[in-house]
């Protein structure tokens, strides 16, 4: 069965560790995957285990003037008022722009949307959304976006056909707080099943408890703080490097074979 699944949280709380080690698990399961990161600041593919100064070469699929340009007729920062195909063609991007990063893992980087030249309605953003729709269709394919901080990519409309969103928090207030709004408008824009993940947790009975009565129906996993994560971020390694013993990949994969068998 197809699988799309959008990785959404808050900013920091780690989305891009939960996208890279998902993408192996499924990988591991004899899945042929496709990585998107539509994040502002993309780091999925030092996560996947490329190196920094390759991963920093890679020019996001949004930031491709040329590319935008060629495919919808208008270039990004134009202004109001300029013409543009709003359904470009997209079916040869992922084998023209993808990245072979390990076996059965295929990497996009699209990046987000720079509002502040781009405005809400461009060039860029059809590219994207008619990309994320294109891929959603194929069958033999599963999907793992790691998606922008906060709320960007519900409100312009790109978390459509999403089979599961796993939605990462910290257990602080202020994160669940957002993580409740980020569940809210995935179900209005009909992603079929949520799970939370509670990431960096360090607390007791007394707080899993009141994390768990805050989402009465919803699937939730927890993940322990991890400091080899940290260790391996400072480092710039990719999750292959994680110890396959360490708390928070012992959880993350515990998590994952609940989730997705």
């Amino acid at each position: 069965m197809p699988l799309r699944v959008l990785v959404a949280g808050k900013g920091g709380v780690g989305k891009t560790t939960v996208s890279a080690l998902l993408s192996f698990f499924l990988a591991s399961k004899g899945k042929s995957v496709l990585a998107i990161d539509t994040d502002s600041v993309p780091n999925l593919a030092m996560a996947l285990g490329l190196p920094p100064e390759r991963a920093s070469s890679i020019v996001p699929l949004v930031r491709n003037e040329k590319l935008i340009e060629e495919r919808t007729g208008a270039r990004p920062g134009q202004g109001w008022g300029v013409f543009f195909r709003l359904n470009p063609r997209v079916d040869d991007i992922v084998d023209s722009y993808g990245i072979r990063v390990a076996d059965g893992i295929s990497l996009l980087v699209v990046g987000s949307i720079d509002s502040a030249k781009q405005g809400c309605l461009c060039p860029s953003i059809a590219l994207g959304k008619a990309l994320l729709k294109h891929v959603m269709l194929e069958e033999d394919t599963a999907v793992v976006v790691d998606a922008e901080a906060g709320a960007e990519v519900f409100g312009r409309g790109l978390a459509e056909n999403f089979d599961h969103m796993l939605c990462v928090t910290e257990p602080t207030v202020k994160s669940l707080d957002i993580s409740k709004k980020l569940i809210r408008m995935g179900m209005e824009l009909g992603i079929r099943r949520t799970s939370l993940i509670v990431n960096k947790f360090r607390g007791g009975d007394s707080l899993r408890e009141r994390i768990l009565s805050s989402f009465p129906d919803l699937d939730v996993h927890f993940v322990p703080f991890d400091e080899s994560f940290i260790e391996a971020e400072i480092e710039g390694r990719g999750v292959q490097s994680y110890s396959r013993d360490s708390p928070g990949v012992k959880a993350l994969v515990s998590a994952f074979t609940r989730i997705f068998g």
